[in-house]
C-alpha cells in the first residue's frame, strides 16, 4: 500500500514516545510505501488534490532511534515527488492542534477514494472540546462563554473549584484551576483568557468546566479507541504541586486495568464515533467521567505499550489495510454499476 502521513515537522518529534512515529515504522516494516508531507504541502493542480510529499521508505528492521535519522535524512534529499493524493491508499492526519481548516477543506474531496484516520469531516466538527457536548450525560458540569461576568457568575454560583479551559489548545495547554477564593486573580484571569479587551464577537469563548477532586489522588485515564472499541489504557498522574495530567505537562503514566464504568462511556461514545469518521481517537476520563476527546493527533502507544508489553501500532495498520481493502472493493462495484 502507499500511505501517507500529513504531520509536524520529523525533526520537532521525539521518536521513542510519540505515536506518529510508531505507526509509521509498522507501516515501513510491513514494506508499505510511506509518503511524509505537511500541511502547507498540499495543493490544486488541474482539478486535481495534489501535494510535494517525500518517498521516506527506508529498509526493514532497525532500530527506532536509527529509524528516526534516516527520515530527516531523506528530507535533506532533493526528491519531492508531486503526485495527486488519489493515487494513495490511506493518509494519516497526524498534525497537532490547532486545526488547519484550510488543509482539511483541500482534503476533502479525496475522502471518498483514500481511507483517511481521521476523516477530514470528522476533525472539523470534533477538534475542539465542545465535541464533548454530544454527550452530556457522561461529563462533568460545563460551561462556555466569551462573557466575564457570565462566567465569574458561573464560578461564584458553582461554588467550588472549576478548570478552565482553551478551546483549541492541546497537551495541557492553558488549563487552569479557579475558585472563588482567590478572587482578584479570578478576575483578571477570566478577563485574560477571553481577550476581554476587544469587541464581544471578538473574543475568545473558554470552557469552564466542573473540577473533580479525585484527579488529584488518582490522576486521570486515556483510553484509545480504534473504531469505537477499546485498544488500551493508563493512567496518568499529575507531577507534584501540579492537577494537569497530560504527559507533556510532566505527569507520568502508569499501568491501568479498564473499569466497567469507563467501558460504559466507551460504548456510549462508539456509534457517534465511527458516524463521524472519527476511527482512532483518544479520551480522557476522571471519576468515571468524560473530560476530553482527543481526535487530531491522539497519543498514547508507546506508554502503553511498555506498560503491558503489547505492540497496538500493528492493531492500528491491521485496521486500515482492513479499510483500504474494503473501500477499494466498494468503488469497484460503483464503477461496474456505472459502466
Amino acid at each position: 500500500m502507499r500511505i501517507g502521513f500529513v504531520m509536524d515537522r520529523l525533526d520537532s518529534i521525539s521518536p521513542l514516545n510519540e505515536t506518529t512515529s510508531h505507526l509509521m515504522y509498522e507501516c515501513n516494516q510491513r514494506g508499505h510505501t510511506v509518503f511524509f508531507m505537511e500541511p502547507h504541502d498540499i495543493y490544486i493542480r488541474r482539478n486535481e488534490v495534489v501535494s510535494r510529499m517525500r518517498n521516506i521508505t527506508v529498509p526493514k528492521d532497525m532500530s527506532m532511534q536509527k529509524y528516526w535519522r534516516s527520515l530527516i535524512h531523506c528530507l535533506k534529499k532533493d526528491e519531492l515527488i508531486y503526485e495527486s493524493l488519489g493515487e494513495l491508499d490511506a493518509i494519516f492526519l497526524r498534525k497537532n492542534p490547532p486545526l488547519i481548516y484550510q488543509c482539511m477543506e483541500w482534503l476533502d474531496p479525496v475522502n471518498d477514494g483514500v481511507f483517511m484516520i481521521n476523516s477530514t469531516r470528522g476533525q472539523i466538527i470534533a477538534n475542539s472540546k465542545l465535541y464533548i457536548l454530544n454527550f452530556p450525560d457522561i461529563i462533568p458540569e460545563t460551561h462556555v462563554s466569551r462573557d466575564p461576568a457570565r462566567l465569574k457568575k458561573i464560578i461564584d454560583d458553582f461554588g467550588g473549584a472549576m478548570v478552565v479551559k482553551p478551546l483549541r489548545r492541546y497537551g495541557g495547554e492553558g488549563v487552569i484551576k479557579v475558585s472563588v477564593r482567590d478572587r482578584e486573580n479570578l478576575n483578571s484571569l477570566i478577563h485574560y483568557y477571553v481577550a476581554a479587551y476587544k469587541a464581544y464577537p471578538e473574543r475568545e469563548p473558554i470552557m469552564v468546566q466542573e473540577y473533580l477532586d479525585g484527579v488529584q489522588r488518582n490522576g486521570d485515564v486515556r483510553i484509545l479507541l480504534l473504531n469505537g472499541e477499546i485498544m488500551g489504557a493508563m493512567r496518568r498522574k499529575a507531577q507534584e504541586g501540579e492537577f494537569r495530567t497530560n504527559i507533556h505537562a510532566g505527569a507520568t503514566a502508569y499501568k491501568h486495568e479498564v473499569t466497567p464504568a469507563e467501558v460504559k462511556i466507551c460504548k456510549t461514545l462508539k456509534p457517534r464515533l465511527i458516524a463521524d469518521g472519527l476511527y482512532f481517537v483518544g479520551i480522557d476520563i476522571i471519576e468515571d467521567k468524560l473530560v476530553e476527546i482527543n481526535v487530531l493527533s491522539p497519543g498514547g502507544i508507546p506508554r502503553i505499550n511498555r506498560l503491558n508489553k503489547v505492540k497496538l501500532e500493528t492493531n492500528v495498520i491491521d485496521f486500515i489495510e482492513h479499510k483500504v481493502k474494503e473501500m477499494k472493493s466498494v468503488n469497484k462495484k460503483k464503477k461496474v454499476r456505472g459502466s
